[in-house]
């Protein structure tokens, strides 16, 4: 099917209740100082725009659940919809997605072969994979990170050997080191303490 999509680029818009959409981008059209704008989306009453991107219709969409799974959809699959509709659900783009899951992460990839993907999880666990380990999707979703019994993810980004990560808690502690103080693991596996938390 690939070959026949035109590559272009699109901007991708997910809600905070999960319905995505893609629109070109003459959609959008720059103004001047004092103008009032245009309306990007309509959401539901209780809805709001969480994540906003510009990506390639070729593109792969890396979506990373609370969970720790990692479900992989074409940007060409995402419905393209006027810039006033709501979208569609995300549940009904992903084949077995439970309806108790939420996506925590999502990342527009091109080429697996460069960079390596670094997760956080809530109580206080990090873990550096590569991401050329994630170019192999299946269609009920694969194990993107072990979690340990009450824990759930909290980001995934896609980083360099040169980047430093700063992790921040709830009580407004932070801790910041280099992404390579982190070992590389493998797909499945669970990662390193990145902050110790106290209580809650």
């Amino acid at each position: 099917d690939e070959d026949f999509i035109v590559d272009e680029t699109v901007a991708v818009t997910i809600s905070n209740k999960g319905y995505v959409k893609r629109m070109t981008l003459d959609n959008y059209r720059s103004q001047r100082r004092g103008g009032s704008g245009i309306r990007g989306s309509d959401t539901k009453d209780d809805d709001f725009l969480e994540r906003l991107f510009i990506a390639d219709t070729h593109d792969s969409l890396l979506f990373f659940t609370a969970s720790g799974k990692l479900h992989q959809l074409k940007v060409y699959r995402l419905p393209a919809l006027s810039r006033t509709s709501s979208g569609r659900a995300i549940v009904n783009l992903l084949p077995n997605f439970p309806p108790d899951d939420r996506i925590q992460a999502v990342i527009p990839v091109r080429d697996f072969a460069q960079g390596t993907l670094v997760f956080s999880t809530a109580r206080g666990v990090v873990k550096r994979t590569p991401l050329f380990d994630y170019r192999r999707p299946k269609a009920g979703g694969i194990i993107a990170i072990n979690l340990d019994e009450g824990d759930r993810l909290i980001d995934v980004a896609v980083c360099t050997d040169e980047d430093q990560v700063l992790l921040g808690t709830r009580a407004g502690k932070s801790i910041r080191f280099q992404v390579t103080d982190v070992r590389s693991m493998g797909r499945a596996s669970r990662g390193v303490r990145g902050i110790k938390l106290k209580g809650d």
